[in-house]
C-alpha cells in the first residue's frame, strides 16, 4: 500500500490537472452517500467530532475520509481539525493508498471554487478579491489563477497581518485590502473562505454581473454573505450538492428560512452546472453564487489522482 505526505499530495494534484478531473466526475456523477458524524465526548473540554465521508465509482475505486474534530487542541497547540483519506478497489476491497488529509481537503476546495468560478463568473472579469487568509484561501489563489487570467487580486482578513504575509508569498501578483466593504464593491469575483457566523459579505455593496465563492462555512449557523446578497442572486445560485447545501450550509438554509430566496432560486448543484443542464448565468448583469460545504466526490477525485501518482 501507498503512503503519502501532505507534501507528496501537493505535488501529486497539479491545479489544471485536478480541476479537470473535478469537472469530468461531477459531470458523471460518482456515489456519493451523506457523511456520517459522530459526536466524541472528551472529559472537561468541548465534544470532539467524527466524521467519515466515503464515496466510489462501480467497479472502481472507493475513497473514505476521516476526519476528527477536537475543538480542545486549540490549548495544546495542535490542529482541531485531523484528517485522513484511504483509497480502495472498489471490487475487491484491497486497501492501496492512504494519504494525510490537510493538504487534500485544501486542494480540493479551492479547486473545486476555481471550477465553479470559471464556469458561472462573467468572461471578462478581470479582478478577484479573496476574503479570509487561512490555509484554504492561501490554495484559492493559486487555483483561481490557473482557470481564470486576472489583472488585480486583492486579499482581505480580519489580521492584516496574516493577509500581509499572504500576499507576500506571491509578489507583486497580490496586493491587501485596507477595507472589506470597499473590496467587494470592486471586485468582479469574489471568492470567501472564513469560518464567520456574521455574514461578511453586504449583498447591497455588490456591483452588477460580480460572482461569489462561499466556501468556508459549513454549518447552518456559518454564513459568510447576508441574505440581501443571495436575494440579489436569485436564479444564479449553484451548490455543490443539494443534500449538502440543505443540510449544512447557512448560506442557503438562512435566506430559506427569511424567505429571501426560494427553493427554486437555486439553478442547480455542481454536477448540472458542469453537465450544461444550470445555467445561473442569464446576463452579464446576473449576480451568481456558488455555495460549497465539502462533498465526498471532491475527497475521492483528488485521492485518486494521488493514488495513481508516481509521487
Amino acid at each position: 500500500m501507498k503512503v503519502f505526505s501532505d507534501a507528496s499530495v501537493a505535488e501529486a494534484l497539479p491545479w489544471q490537472a485536478l480541476i479537470a478531473d473535478l469537472r469530468q466526475a461531477f459531470a458523471q456523477g460518482v456515489s456519493q452517500p451523506l457523511r456520517t458524524a459522530h459526536t466524541i465526548p472528551v472529559p472537561g473540554e468541548p465534544d470532539a467530532t467524527f466524521l467519515a465521508m466515503p464515496a466510489w465509482e462501480e467497479g472502481g475505486k472507493l475513497a473514505v475520509k476521516i476526519l476528527f474534530i477536537a475543538p480542545g487542541n486549540t490549548g495544546r497547540n495542535l490542529p482541531a481539525v485531523n484528517a485522513s483519506v484511504m483509497v480502495f478497489d472498489a471490487v475487491t476491497g484491497q486497501a492501496e493508498a492512504a494519504m494525510e488529509g490537510a493538504e487534500l481537503t485544501a486542494r480540493r476546495t479551492a479547486a473545486t471554487s476555481a471550477l465553479a468560478a470559471d464556469l458561472m463568473a462573467r468572461r471578462d472579469a478581470k479582478s478577484l478579491l479573496i476574503v479570509g487568509a487561512g490555509t484554504i484561501a492561501s490554495n484559492l489563489i493559486p487555483a483561481h489563477m490557473a482557470v481564470r487570467d486576472y489583472d488585480r487580486i486583492t486579499i482581505w482578513a480580519r489580521k492584516p497581518e496574516q493577509a500581509q504575509a499572504l500576499a507576500g508569498r506571491f509578489g507583486d501578483a497580490v496586493s491587501v485590502a485596507a477595507d472589506l466593504d470597499a473590496a467587494v464593491a470592486d471586485a468582479d469575483v469574489i471568492a470567501a473562505a472564513t469560518l464567520t457566523n456574521d455574514p461578511l459579505i453586504k449583498g447591497a455593496l455588490l456591483k452588477e454581473g460580480v460572482h461569489l465563492d462561499l466556501v468556508g462555512g459549513f454549518t447552518t449557523d456559518m454564513r459568510e454573505a447576508d441574505s440581501d446578497a443571495m436575494k440579489r442572486a436569485a436564479g444564479g445560485i449553484i451548490v455543490d450538492t443539494y443534500d449538502g447545501a440543505m443540510a449544512e450550509a447557512g448560506d442557503i438554509t438562512q435566506p430559506l428560512a427569511e424567505g429571501a430566496i426560494t427553493r427554486v432560486d437555486i439553478a442547480g448543484d455542481m454536477a448540472e452546472l458542469c453537465r450544461g443542464e444550470a445555467q445561473p448565468r442569464q446576463s452579464d448583469t446576473q449576480i451568481t453564487v456558488f455555495k460549497s460545504v465539502g462533498a465526498a466526490i471532491e475527497d475521492f477525485v483528488a485521492a485518486r489522482m494521488v493514488a495513481s501518482s508516481q509521487t
